[in-house]
């Protein structure tokens, strides 16, 4: 299986790292921090400027009309600048919800304002529950006068404070297992919804976000109102939106990786020791060459993934492999490129504590290594038990 990129593909690559490699720097990244910004508003109008933000988007919206390969290379260069922008949220999840399963009005109220870097939307679902295993974090209910009652807590949940529209995942029925699961458009500003924010290791805000039987109508409902034949959709709207933030966040991790590396190889490049670079020596050798298996497990995995998620294809073991290799692969590479670094690792002058920060954070959101494994060998073992008894049958 080819995995390079095509001619479109390799162009928005070149676009979007031009962009991103002038407008993101680590003394512009600096300058944010000072003043308190975990969004960089400038660079949003930059992106939007170029079509960027609607390249997932259909064109009779105003976007690019690409899908989620053309997506995730798009994030993979916003890794690689660990760009303070929500463009998992927005993009991947918030656009693809809408574009993919919301009606032709909510289609023409948001995905332009999207697409012109105008509306933020985020998702009330915390990192590290973006999974197949888990549940939606809130319930929703029927109200006896129309539409639904939603409620619960989630906590960890990207870009609430700056959004425009929150995506709310939610179990109906009031959690029942028999009414599924389905994503809601709720309007942050609403009465019953409570956010309240704290800054993270890497310096974004994420908000807990309290809704106490918040009204919704039923055409806030992504996937089809009427039961029982809506019932699928509303499930695949969930589950198309969760896997797409999950193929998501895995490029975005690739791209942090990538970026770290090439920092090392660099600098054991240049650093002296004994008359000698660093990186001469044989143990230097070995953690990098450790790297560089990791970061193409990444990439590969990652890039399997979505391209199948893509092609409408069952993904259900490609992202957990792809998951565990991010978190794992991350993991190992942070690491190792913050000890090559020694001291200047954890310099905040430098920017290398920026990548070590950020890989973690996106590794806690995916789900560790060793859930996905967990997850894997569950699948795997139910395939065989439900293969022998079709022998037995």
């Amino acid at each position: 299986m080819d995995f390079k990129l095509d001619e479109e593909q390799q162009a928005v690559r070149e676009l979007a790292r031009g962009i991103l490699e002038k407008e993101v720097d680590h003394e512009r990244l600096k300058q944010l921090e000072a003043a308190g910004e975990d969004f960089d508003r400038e660079l949003w109008a930059t992106l939007a400027r170029a079509g960027l933000l609607g390249l997932a988007i259909p064109e009779e919206h105003g976007g690019m009309g690409f899908g989620l390969v053309e997506l995730c290379v798009l994030a993979q260069e916003l890794g690689r600048v660990v760009a303070p922008v929500p463009a998992l949220a927005t993009l991947a999840m918030g656009a693809t919800a809408i574009s993919s399963f919301g009606s032709n009005e909510q289609k023409k109220e948001w995905l332009p304002r999207i697409c012109a870097g105008k509306a933020v939307v985020a998702v009330a679902m915390a990192r590290g529950a973006w999974t197949r295993e888990g549940r939606a974090p809130l319930t929703a209910t029927p109200d006896p006068n129309g539409g639904w009652t939603l409620s619960g807590q989630v906590s960890l949940v990207q870009a609430a404070g700056i959004s425009d529209l929150l995506l709310v995942p939610a179990c109906l029925g009031g959690g029942s297992e028999g009414g599924g699961a389905a994503l809601f458009l709720v309007d942050p500003t609403c009465r019953g919804l409570q956010l309240t924010g704290a800054r993270s290791a890497t310096g974004e805000r994420l908000y807990t976000v309290s809704l106490d039987s918040v009204t919704v109508a039923e055409q806030d409902l992504l996937g089809g109102a009427d039961p029982p034949a809506a019932k699928a959709s509303r499930q695949q709207a969930f589950d198309r939106t969760r896997d797409c933030g999950l193929a998501v966040s895995c490029a975005l991790q690739t791209g942090v990786s990538e970026k770290a590396v090439e920092m090392t190889a660099a600098y054991v490049s240049e650093r002296q020791q004994f008359g000698r670079p660093i990186g001469s020596f044989q143990a230097v050798h070995h953690r990098m060459a450790d790297c560089y298996v990791d970061l193409e497990s990444m990439r590969w995995t990652a890039w399997r993934a979505a391209w199948l998620l893509a092609e409408g294809r069952d993904t259900a073991r490609e992202l957990m492999v792809a998951r565990h290799w991010s978190a794992e692969g991350g993991a190992r590479i942070a690491s190792a490129t913050q000890h090559l670094h020694a001291g200047m690792g954890v310099d905040t002058d430098y920017p290398l504590y920026r990548y070590f920060l950020n890989s973690k954070a996106l590794e806690l959101g995916t789900g560790s290594a060793a859930a996905q494994l967990a997850a894997l060998g569950r699948s795997l073992a139910d395939e065989a038990t439900g293969n022998d008894r079709q022998e037995k049958a």
